[in-house]
């Protein structure tokens, strides 16, 4: 990378304000990086810097890239499935929008697991996104176009969803910066949906000045979304040196099985960085939070099959030829949907069905129940949980698609968060087996500010360099 390339977004805008770089020049530089993309981490790239764009606005015409599945008008917004190839809204996703106005052009669409389900990125219709730092290695997923571009520095940020993970799983394979904020926070009209209770647009950058800045301008109340708020704090970047006054929360059950050797290791060489910034690191129990994965597979595939139902190939979509309405539905969803998509809508249906529905899906709720209950509860006697990213680096191609029980284990860390609707964030914390480790922080509900905070001193004391190797 060189030139403007190497600034961060914050930089950038900074730079651009004052005079010392063209905004246009910035978008076209990015531009031609993103049209050259080897990873696969893009679906789609615009032509051309916008014309008359809204310089002055507080991002200064720094470019974003967009996950697949944030509708925006008049441009593909597929969600990574056959399905919707080609689809071009007739309108724009709220948080797109507000970031369009805020300063920040689109500069293309990131590729995906097919309707954000997957950890791996090798779930999309459009093949997988490869990972920067090794080509031959997964970028995580979903958010795994968005995650790997601005790790590649093929965008200065970019913004994806996260359900169960798929924005901070992703960022900790890259060696990003992922913010999973709290539910309600970002508006989620215009989202094509996956989970609707637990599904979050957030910020992928390159530190987390960026993602406070980001995130600063994806709040808000929308009357186009009922479950979103007003956020009640002023976001501010983060300026902390000095983990002093605060106390993280290390799970009791986190005893390292399952976890890879160099990434538990690196966690503990973390938490020495933590005190050595002033934070005190004590055992924090949450009992409930090791059902959280199971509860997760039922609640989100049952909140899939239903919001799926809606491409019938009636409407909009792929459809498929058939003699009667029944076997055009079958030919459509078979032909559009993927083999993880058909597998989640089946397993939603089925637990949805009569004769099951409290058996498993009324369990699983009251199970997310105790689960917000056990974090309120830690959150009386420290500030933040903290726990490794993802248990293993980034894994092989291939490596895991046949095992879906072994791909669901990769969000064991990152799922009780959405369930409990609280915010989190994983920040890179160092190497192992030369491949990025995530560090994740998580607060009670509206405590974002804190968390840039933190995850900002960290980030200082740290030092990581997120440049992939060249070559």
């Amino acid at each position: 990378m060189s030139g403007p390339i190497d600034l961060t977004a914050a930089q950038a805008a900074a730079a651009v304000e004052a005079g010392d770089l063209d905004a246009t020049d910035l978008f076209e530089a990015y531009r031609r990086r993103a049209a050259a993309d080897e990873l696969n981490a893009f679906v789609w790239v615009a032509d051309e810097p916008p014309k008359n764009g809204p310089w002055a606005a507080p991002l200064r015409g720094v470019p974003v890239g967009v996950k697949d599945l944030f509708c925006t008008q008049g441009v593909p917004s597929q969600a990574g499935s056959k399905i919707l190839e080609g689809y071009r809204p007739p309108y724009t996703a709220t948080v797109v929008r507000q970031l369009t106005d805020a300063g920040a052009p689109l500069l293309g669409k990131t590729n995906q697991d097919e309707f954000a389900m997957g950890s791996s990125n090798e779930n999309s219709a459009f093949g997988p996104v490869l990972n920067p730092w090794d080509r031959t290695r997964v970028p995580g997923g979903s958010s795994g176009g968005s995650a790997a571009a601005v790790a590649a520095g093929l965008v200065p940020w970019a913004i994806g969803t996260d359900t169960g993970g798929s924005i901070r799983q992703p960022a900790a394979l890259c060696g990003i910066v992922g913010l999973k904020p709290t539910y309600g926070a970002v508006s989620r009209f215009g989202m094509i949906a996956f989970a609707s209770s637990l599904d979050q647009a957030g910020p992928l950058t390159r530190d987390v000045t960026d993602a406070a800045l980001l995130f600063r301008h994806m709040v808000g109340r929308d009357r186009c979304d009922s479950t979103s708020v007003a956020f009640p704090h002023e976001v501010r970047l983060p300026t902390a040196w000095r983990l002093e006054g605060m106390t993280l929360g290390v799970p009791d059950d986190l005893t390292g099985e399952g976890v890879e050797p160099g990434v538990m290791a690196n966690f503990e060489e973390t938490l020495q960085v933590a005190r050595a910034l002033g934070a005190e690191v004590e055992r924090v129990s949450l009992p409930h939070a090791d059902y959280g994965l199971s509860a997760y597979y039922v609640l989100a595939p049952a909140e899939c099959s239903s919001n799926l139902a809606r491409f019938d190939g009636v409407r909009y979509g792929l459809r498929a030829d058939g003699d009667d309405l029944l076997t055009m539905y079958t030919r459509t969803r078979h032909d559009g949907f993927g083999p993880e998509v058909k597998r989640r809508v089946m397993l939603g249906t089925y637990a949805l069905s009569s004769g099951y529905y409290d058996a498993y899906y009324g369990r699983a709720q009251r199970v997310r129940t105790k689960i917000a209950d056990d974090f309120r509860a830690a959150f009386q006697d420290v500030d933040f949980v903290v726990t490794p990213t993802s248990p293993g680096v980034a894994f092989p191609l291939g490596a895991k698609t046949d095992d879906p029980l072994a791909m669901y284990l990769n969000d064991y860390f990152t799922v009780p968060m959405p369930l409990a609707g609280i915010p989190a964030i994983s920040i890179p914390s160092g190497l192992s087996e030369g491949m990025p480790v995530g560090f994740q922080l998580a607060g009670p509900a509206f405590s974002e500010n804190r968390l840039f905070e933190a995850a900002y001193a960290l980030e200082r004391a740290i030092g990581f360099d997120n440049s992939p190797p060249r070559g």
